[in-house]
């Protein structure tokens, strides 16, 4: 539709709150909005120019609009939600949760059957949850039972079968596992009484179920049942230390729900922390994709209505980092700057952080379970995108690495049909480099290794990758000229910041898409260099293997060395110094000779 279109009917839109939906020609829906006035909202389309492409693209389908006039901006919101959580709109924002969560169900028969479920029917049962696991589920169940004695047979438990002695107890009952109810050594309301501390547990509440038990305890010995007394007191100690492994932030807090957000470029990460009389009952993270321009503030409304709902919800606080819409405005919405409500918070800030890097981890290739065909489709799309002679089945990466401007190091890993081939690592302690010198620093490793595989007739990979862009490529294609293997393999430049390959010789660079087999390939390589080379350099340290500039000084020895780097912190601050203040530390012959390094003339350096 264009703007001259639109225009036609603009003066048909209400100016009233409500909803609106695109159709595109063919009557898919491709787009659900709310408004505050449904007529400047949808005019807001047709009468500016938007940054995003898939703004543009969606105002280039619509077809048909439509609309539903609503009683306020509440309404309109949770109409909003319903609709896109009915119908997913192809330019709505997308909430990749297509997950089944596991409910504790309390099924509605006579003397309930308590047990996990992935099905919740219409059939009158209680069901508690969802759970975001159903190992933690099962870990519940299991402790229930343990503590809380239930029936798990299937038997009809009617009163009339009951008292015609239909039934007899078994081993469960001798066990201590039920109480038998099915031959009547149970009643109702204490089969109920039983269940009702298996609801509090479940809200994070162990207050009255050890009560319970504490009053239970104190009869038995009472009427001198000892034995019934020491029982029920290993269940307390058990139930103390079950609340001791819950995350119990602070008891006032009461029940809340928190909610944090984490946006980058067209995808956000939002977590939600249940909690539940000052105990966090769940916790859980999920992935949104955002279609059009969607603000921090606009994801993260929708994003908390979403989970409120798929977790049941009835918590009449939200804890959050800014102001949001809610469903019911009768909801408290605190933003917290300090107390135990921002520590909270920041909790779940560090769980969207954790979720968004395990995420990445997990999207970052990796081949090792993956079969030959799948990791020879991925080296082919590598050839294909850096237009490589050869398939590179072999291929090497180099990084440098030092500390604070000191200590210079390479390393080099290797990867061998798309896999880290780690018998192949090396490393390679400077020899030849005087200071931190980047560019010489990766000339002097590429040419040792490369002499070395030359002398020993060794295989050369078929792409060499330089982590540092083209200073560290051109320098490493000086040893590659040095030792005439122009020709026998690819090099190319990886910019550290901008992920930009560099082909040795050309002014552009070459930026392959972000999600693309071959960069998640050269990503997981150059990361691994990294870890490889950052793992060798922190052990080199704290063995204390490097020796530093000041050592190289005749007349200097190890201790004098350290001593004035424990007193000034780096080299480049030594150099800098007068002499008196080196005389000053290590004495005037000493100080002399160091100061006459840096600054005489007549000694020059070593």
């Amino acid at each position: 539709m264009t703007a001259e279109q639109f225009s036609n009917i603009a003066g048909t839109i209400p100016l009233q709150p409500g909803i609106y939906k695109y159709f595109d020609s063919g009557g898919t829906l491709l787009y659900v909005g709310k408004a505050k006035s449904l007529r400047k909202r949808v005019s807001s389309y047709f009468s500016k120019t938007f940054v995003s492409y898939k703004t543009h693209e969606l105002v280039q389908r619509i077809h048909r609009i439509e609309f539903t006039i609503v009683d306020s901006e509440q309404d309109a919101f949770l109409l909003e939600n319903a609709l896109i959580k009915q119908f997913q709109p192809r330019f709505n924002i997308n909430l990749k949760d297509d997950k089944t969560y596991p409910y504790i169900v309390i099924k509605k028969e006579p003397f309930p059957r308590v047990f996990l479920t992935r099905r919740k029917i219409n059939d009158g049962s209680e069901y508690l949850g969802p759970f975001t696991s159903a190992g933690k589920v099962r870990e519940l169940i299991d402790f229930i039972r343990q503590y809380i004695p239930l029936r798990t047979c299937k038997l009809n438990l009617t009163r009339n079968n009951i008292q015609k002695g239909k039934f007899k107890v078994c081993l469960e009952y001798h066990l201590g596992n039920c109480k038998g109810p099915c031959e009547s050594f149970q009643q109702e309301d204490d089969y109920e009484q039983g269940l009702q501390q298996i609801r509090q547990m479940l809200k994070g509440n162990l207050s009255p179920v050890i009560q319970h038990f504490q009053q239970e305890m104190k009869s038995f010995a009472m009427n001198l049942q000892f034995e019934k007394a020491e029982m029920v007191r290993k269940k307390l100690d058990h139930l103390e230390s079950y609340q001791a492994r819950s995350i119990i932030v602070s008891r006032h807090l009461g029940t809340l729900d928190v909610f944090t957000i984490l946006k980058e470029h067209d995808t956000a990460y939002v977590n939600y922390l249940m909690v539940q009389n000052g105990t966090i009952v769940q916790t859980h993270t999920v992935e949104l994709e955002t279609r059009l321009e969607e603000s921090d503030e606009e994801v993260l409304s929708f994003a908390a209505a979403s989970l409120r709902e798929t977790f049941n919800s009835t918590a009449g606080e939200i804890v959050a980092p800014f102001v949001i819409e809610l469903t019911d405005p009768g909801i408290l919405l605190t933003i917290p700057k300090a107390g135990d409500k921002k520590k909270l918070l920041d909790l779940s800030i560090k769980n969207v952080n954790y979720f968004r890097e395990e995420l990445k981890k997990r999207k970052i290739l990796q081949l090792e379970g993956h079969s030959d065909m799948e990791r020879k489709k991925v080296l082919y799309n590598v050839q294909q995108d850096l237009q490589l002679p050869v398939l590179p089945v072999h291929i090497e990466c180099f990084d440098n690495s030092n500390f604070q401007g000191s200590y210079p190091v390479s390393a080099m890993v290797c990867f061998k049909e798309g896999i880290p081939s780690k018998q192949d690592y090396r490393h390679f302690n400077v020899k030849t480099v005087q200071g931190i010198n980047d560019f010489a620093t990766m000339k002097e490793a590429v040419y040792r290794r490369y002499k070395r595989l030359t002398t020993e007739n060794a295989p050369l990979p078929q792409l060499v990758i330089i982590d540092g862009g083209k200073g560290q490529l051109g320098a490493a294609m000086e040893s590659i000229t040095e030792l005439n293997l122009i020709g026998q393999m690819t090099l190319v430049g990886l910019a550290k910041n901008e992920e930009e390959l560099f082909f040795p010789g050309d002014s552009e660079s070459l930026k392959l898409p972000w999600d693309s087999e071959s960069l998640k390939l050269i990503r997981r390589i150059r990361d691994e260099v990294h870890r490889f080379g950052i793992t060798f350099h922190r052990n080199q340290r704290s063995r204390g293997t490097f020796k530093n500039e000041l050592e190289n000084i005749k007349g200097i020895g190890e201790s004098t060395a350290t001593q004035l780097l424990k007193t000034f912190r780096s080299v480049a601050k030594i150099k800098e110094l007068p002499m008196e203040d080196i005389v000053a530390e290590i004495g005037a012959s000493k100080g002399k000779i160091v100061w006459n390094y840096f600054h005489g003339e007549e000694t020059g350096k070593q």
